[in-house]
């Protein structure tokens, strides 16, 4: 019964493969073909569910060996990563769970974006994003769980995006594209400390190699996996992006944002609950995150005029609890609150168009708020302008002058020809119009240097030349004082330079990669 496993992630994919390669080569196009596109995913996704399904009765009667390995994926010396799932537990619980929320909201969107111009386009996301979610959370590494996780991350941007012509819908699904990479460079770094303190990355090796870690090295994995999972499921500071993501059409909605990708980040602190058991801090980190998150969001949600809106915010303040209990120590509740959170998300997310036409609005909240609390709620408290401030401006403002540096300084020494430089094409050549020399003429080979170490030499002969001719040949006078104003001008420059927001937040991540 183990074999099963296989077939769960494999189905959706092959659907989404026929999907994609039917409507390149033209066979699924137009109206007509709308049946056979939404037939082959809710079959596939549902004959992965009934797979599933198999291989929880199969656990439940303890079947089930409670592993399966394909075979070998990628070996380096001591690093051997296999193909291999999880086929027992809160994995194949949750795998059920999700292949049967997404077959019906398969059968939803049939109906729903019938005649919409990416139907077909919708169908294939769909599918990769199912066999995404099922291999997440079936897969036995934390490899192949990452390749899951980004796939689905990916697909969420393309869905995000669906009605691309928008430019908010693009703006949108770019920024929360973005965002979750924050996440993903935690998850990369959490795999790699792994591997270098437990040598292994395979989840259950993980789990039970717990006890050789000090209590230092858990709480640096944890945190690590921490930020991933704050990322994914959208806990403070990046709640904003779950907002931003409704931009998408209502079932995929559904799918990503109520009942399968936002849980991912749960997911993954729960299958790491030994480690996280052996961090006191990180246990506090996840619990603070978790009840702030629940309380932004409900004091948020209380001022939002439509019932999306509102979905998203209940949504994140539920996600907070459940990381709260999982700091609190409660990971039994908090797995079973995420599959009922699941199944009620999924419910009310696909029922919102229809209850959107029965309602005209909310109930008035700003009686229940202080004015003061209810006009930042209204503005989500600032938290995306004082993130673009903190972050995004800094860092634009960091590569316009990395930029600035490549293109007046780098390219200049490298030769490479650019508009700003005209007929000059090296440090060398500006050289030779200060003094004149003329060493690229062709009748004129002397002090011409080939090949790397010959244009050093030729550069540094320069430089010399220029040192002597200025400081010893003309002795110190009003040159050397002109070039001793200009240096500490220069100096005082370079200081208010580096004193700018942008330059402090690179130098707070170079601090913490040397750290680590």
């Amino acid at each position: 019964m183990d074999a099963l496993v296989i077939l769960i992630p494999l189905l959706p994919l092959l659907a989404a493969a026929a999907i994609g390669g039917g409507h390149l080569f033209g066979i699924l196009q137009g109206e007509a073909r709308e049946s056979v596109t939404g037939d082959i995913a809710t079959f596939a996704i549902t004959l992965s569910c009934l797979m599933a399904l198999t291989l929880l009765g199969a656990d439940l009667l303890d079947k089930n060996q409670g592993a399966f390995s394909v075979g070998q994926w990628l070996g380096s010396d001591t690093l051997n990563i296999r193909l291999n799932f999880i086929t027992t537990g809160f994995n194949v619980r949750l795998a059920a769970l999700f292949s049967l929320l997404l077959a019906i909201i398969s059968r939803f969107s049939i109906n729903y974006l019938h005649r919409e111009t990416g139907f077909y386009r919708f169908f294939f996301i769909l599918s990769l994003f199912a066999a995404a979610m099922l291999l997440l959370v079936l897969s036995g590494n934390a490899v192949g769980t990452f390749v899951g996780w980004e796939i689905a991350g990916l697909c969420s941007y393309l869905l995000i995006a669906y009605s691309y012509h928008r430019p908010v819908a693009t703006q949108n699904a770019t920024r929360v594209f973005i965002t979750n990479r924050v996440g993903d460079a935690g998850f990369i770094v959490g795999i790699g400390l792994s591997y270098a303190w437990l040598d292994t990355v395979n989840w259950n090796a993980l789990n039970a190699a717990t006890g050789q870690l000090t209590i230092g090295e858990a709480t640096g994995i944890s945190l690590c996996f921490a930020i991933a999972a704050f990322a994914k499921s959208a806990q403070l500071p990046f709640t904003p992006w779950l907002a931003r993501a409704m931009e998408g059409p209502t079932p995929s909605s559904a799918a990503f944002y109520g009942a399968v990708m936002v849980h991912s980040g749960v997911y993954l602190v729960c299958l790491l609950e030994p480690i996280f058991s052996q961090s006191p801090f990180a246990m506090a980190v996840l619990g603070l995150v978790g009840f702030v998150t629940a309380a932004y969001s409900f004091i948020v949600g209380q001022t939002q005029t439509d019932i999306k809106s509102s979905l998203t915010f209940a949504t994140s303040a539920q996600l907070g609890l459940m990381f709260l209990e999982c700091g609190l120590g409660f990971w039994q509740l908090a797995s079973w609150h995420l599959c009922a959170h699941a199944i009620v998300r999924c419910g009310l997310i696909l029922t919102a168009p229809s209850l959107m036409q029965h309602i005209k609005a909310n109930a008035d909240s700003q009686r229940r708020l202080p004015v003061w609390l209810y006009i930042a709620s209204l503005q989500h408290f600032w938290l995306d302008q004082i993130i673009d401030w903190a972050l995004v401006k800094p860092i634009r403002g960091l590569a316009h002058d990395l930029s600035y540096f490549d293109d007046h300084i780098i390219d200049r020494m490298m030769g490479v020809p650019t508009p700003a430089l005209g007929t000059l094409s090296s440090l060398a050549q500006m050289e030779e119009e200060v003094i004149g020399a003329k060493l690229n003429n062709d009748t004129d080979e002397f002090a011409r240097g080939s090949g790397l170490a010959g244009k050093l030499t030729e550069w540094a002969a320069a430089l010399v030349h220029w040192f002597e001719d200025r400081f010893v040949l003309r002795g110190i006078g009003k040159d050397a004082i002109h070039f001793g104003r200009q240096l500490g001008h220069a100096a005082n420059k370079f200081e208010q330079i580096i004193l700018r927001p942008r330059y402090l937040v690179l130098f707070v991540c170079i601090t913490f990669l040397v750290a680590f």
